[in-house]
């Protein structure tokens, strides 16, 4: 096996593995960088920019940027803090997000991370965009108001599925998610048990009759932030414990 090498990551000394990405040790190290097209199981894709750090002084996507002994990196500063919530915002008045009403609420990623960036209201004027939904599967919504086109379940189909149900039409201001098929997802070869289904970080692909299941106060991120999962491994290693 080849040998670990050294980076920091604000100010903290971390072990990194040869081919890992900085996202990728800084959550073997505990340290955890806001994310939304990544995924563990995922090759890594940049979409989404909320994981930006500032490596050696210049903005890079812990995501895809390989991680190198010696690099600097910063992920806590007030300028990032900054450029996260504008994105994180950005988002919600891009589409239309009602979280009250969302089935996803408690266990969406682009809600936890507004609560973790103390974000009650975006500062920019909602849009509103007109966007379809496509309740044709017996199994399966798609609400294209929630996507944040993140294409994971682009790639959880492709890669993880070995199916191509997903992907974009359009381009700009008019890029959308759409499905291989002529007009709805009824007529593709996706399944319930998919990991396209329950991979998506927003409430734009849903399972249908289990959104109740758990309900509001039980959930993932009604019980912890998001990130806490990463931060325990810091948290477990430090002395004393």
């Amino acid at each position: 096996m080849s040998e670990t090498f050294e980076l920091t990551i604000d100010g903290t000394k971390i072990q990194a593995a040869p081919g890992q990405t900085i996202l990728q040790a800084a959550d073997g190290a505990g340290i955890y960088i806001p994310r939304l097209c990544a995924h563990k199981d995922l090759l890594p894709f940049g979409a989404c920019r909320v994981c930006t750090v500032m490596v050696n002084g210049r903005p890079q996507a812990a995501c895809t940027t390989p991680a190198a002994r010696g690099m600097i990196v910063d992920n806590e500063t007030a300028d990032l803090r900054k450029h996260r919530a504008s994105l994180i915002e950005m988002l919600f008045i891009e589409g239309n997000h009602f979280c009250m009403f969302c089935e996803k609420s408690g266990n969406c990623e682009l809600q936890a991370l507004a609560y973790r960036f103390g974000i009650l209201a975006p500062r920019y004027p909602y849009q509103f965009p007109h966007r379809d939904v496509d309740a044709s599967h017996s199994e399966v919504l798609v609400d294209r108001n929630r996507c944040i086109l993140c294409a994971r379940c682009v790639r959880a189909s492709r890669d993880l599925d070995g199916k191509h149900v997903f992907d974009f039409v359009g381009r700009g201001a008019h890029k959308r998610i759409w499905v291989n098929a002529e007009a709805r997802l009824a007529d593709t070869n996706l399944e319930g048990a998919d990991r396209a289904v329950e991979i998506c970080p927003v409430g734009a692909i849903l399972r249908k009759g289990v959104g109740y299941k758990v309900p509001i106060g039980q959930r993932l991120y009604d019980i912890q932030p998001i990130g806490s999962d990463i931060e325990s491994k810091r948290q477990a290693a430090a002395p004393g414990r």
